[in-house]
């Protein structure tokens, strides 16, 4: 097997992980959801490092890394939504985030008909805030860890990354309607 290949494996497997983990969600195994969640998680850990190690950063991966995660968190936090395990307020902002960040990216590449895929540093710190949130509520829901003060901290970052990292991104495209990038 052609080792160079194992990152983007990796992404698609996260990327088919999102509605396993929004139906065992939905049908109340949560701690199974919890794991595979997990599990999920580090595989985006992975595929950057092996993308890197093995010099495997291609084009499909830099647009199938973003795609994989947004899936997964997205559906996620939806899920949480409507089982009501986080405020509606929350999921709103994390997925109307994501819409207008794929939009922007879709609309950049129509009248710029160039894309290039570079996340933002807050926006990762934003995505490693929703993942530690998710983690967090699957944890006590699911094997029923003790991390409630935790959750409440981790909500207020998500939230505080979320607005920062969407006032970023509408920064950067504003430079862009200026003639910039």
């Amino acid at each position: 097997m052609n080792l160079r290949v194992l990152p983007n494996a990796l992404s698609v497997a996260r990327l088919l992980a999102s509605p396993v983990v929004v139906w065992l969600i939905g049908e109340g195994m949560l701690t199974i959801a919890f794991w595979v969640f997990l599990a999920a998680v580090v595989t985006d850990a992975a595929d950057g490092l092996l993308a890197k190690w093995l010099d495997a950063r291609t084009e499909l991966g830099s647009y199938l890394d973003p795609l994989a995660d947004k899936a997964l968190l997205v559906s996620v936090y939806v899920m949480f939504g409507v089982k009501g395990y986080v405020a509606g307020w929350l999921v709103i902002l994390v997925v109307f985030r994501d819409l207008a960040i794929v939009g922007g990216a879709v609309l950049r590449k129509l009248l710029a008909g160039d894309l290039r895929m570079r996340p933002l540093l807050i926006s990762k710190i934003n995505t490693v805030a929703q993942i530690l949130l998710a983690v967090l509520i699957l944890g006590v829901l699911g094997p029923g860890a003790d991390v409630n003060v935790a959750v409440v901290a981790m909500i207020y970052a998500v939230t505080g990354t979320t607005i920062l990292s969407g006032l970023a991104y509408l920064a950067t495209w504003s430079r862009y309607g200026e003639g910039g990038s």
